[in-house]
């Protein structure tokens, strides 16, 4: 009897015990201690279900079992994943960036290129009217800082003015200066026109020189106008790098090269010498009719899973196609009198 309080005691302590260590997640020992007679009493722990009946809304604050740390790791792993923040563009552009293209694979591409090209514009011919090597060296002067087709509405009261060198050397200047008047810069023109006239009487017996050293050497004349002479009056093979040509072979990264020397010689290595003056008609054809300067026909280009500039023009397909120019959009080419295959129309024989 004199332990009963001392018992009582113990219980009320228990009682206590166990809602502390419930709080905070221990686990309570299953077997109750007998208190020592005359001893201080220790307190006594709970059973589980007792404080689970003491705090049943108590957060526990870390799992009591093995499966509850099964499930908390999983579930803390998913909140992790979910909570991690998405790169922003400075991770962005961290990032490595895409293996640069081989100059081999550069050369494979730009060959399949011409490949389809060919495919394309299997007709394609210089754009300007000739009959012989002097009228074609006078339109390719004529056509700097202008289209071949207002040179081709100019040209035949030009040549049939002055149908010879000896012709164009004796013409009073000021006379050809407004015969060649509506294809621009005609002062310099008409000087450039006579000077070689005058040489080509002097110094080559009034004919048009077949090998490039010759042709540059009259005044007026370039590599680009030599070429155009050498590949289509000659049959001499020739790179004609004109704006059109310097646009497309840097847009298709073909060269980063912007001296037309330079991309003369860049492109004339990737190709072989057969195919150099064909290419530079595919090409000019391609920057004409549908790889235009400030708007490109991206939509519409045969090319275009070739193209590493794909998309800077209008990709929409029918947005696209009304950008066609020339015989791609059913209009009038250039010439006045086309090759017989052309499947365009003539030009218009009037100058607007």
């Amino acid at each position: 009897m004199s332990n009963s309080p001392v018992t009582a005691q113990a219980k009320g302590a228990g009682r206590v015990s166990a809602e502390q260590n419930s709080a905070v997640g221990e686990q309570p020992s299953v077997k109750r201690k007998k208190a020592a007679k005359g001893s201080t009493v220790k307190p006594v722990k709970a059973p589980t279900e007792n404080a689970a009946a003491t705090e049943p809304t108590a957060p526990s604050a870390e799992p009591t079992t093995k499966s509850a740390k099964r499930t908390a790791k999983p579930a803390a792993k998913r909140t992790a994943k979910s909570a991690k923040p998405t790169a922003g563009p400075a991770e962005a552009a961290a990032k490595p960036a895409a293996k640069p293209e081989s100059h081999l694979a550069m050369v494979r591409r730009a060959r399949r290129i011409n490949r389809e090209l060919a495919e394309v514009y299997p007709y394609a011919h210089p754009e300007l009217d000739f009959r012989n090597p002097f009228e074609l060296l006078v339109a390719t002067v004529l056509s700097a800082q202008t289209t071949d087709l207002r040179v081709n509405q100019t040209t035949p009261a030009v040549f049939a003015k002055y149908p010879t060198p000896e012709d164009m050397a004796a013409a009073v200047p000021e006379e050809l200066e407004e015969a060649i008047r509506p294809t621009g810069f005609f002062r310099a023109k008409a000087k450039s026109l006579i000077g070689l006239s005058t040489a080509l009487r002097d110094r080559f017996d009034g004919e048009v020189p077949g090998n490039l050293d010759d042709l540059v050497s009259l005044p007026g004349v370039g590599r680009k106008t030599a070429n155009v002479v050498l590949g289509n009056a000659f049959g001499v093979p020739g790179l004609t790098v004109d704006t059109h040509f310097g646009r497309l072979v840097r847009r298709w990264k073909w060269t980063e090269q912007e001296d037309p020397e330079k991309v003369e010689a860049e492109i004339a290595a990737i190709f072989p010498k057969s195919e150099w003056t064909m290419l530079s008609h595919r090409v000019i054809f391609h920057g004409r009719r549908i790889c235009h300067s400030r708007k490109p026909a991206c939509g519409a280009c045969p090319i275009a899973h070739l193209c590493p500039s794909y998309g800077e023009g209008e990709t929409d397909p029918e947005k696209a196609r009304k950008l066609l120019k020339y015989e791609m959009g059913g209009y009038p080419g250039q010439r006045l009198s086309p090759p017989a295959d052309y499947p365009g129309k003539p030009a218009p024989a009037r100058v607007e």
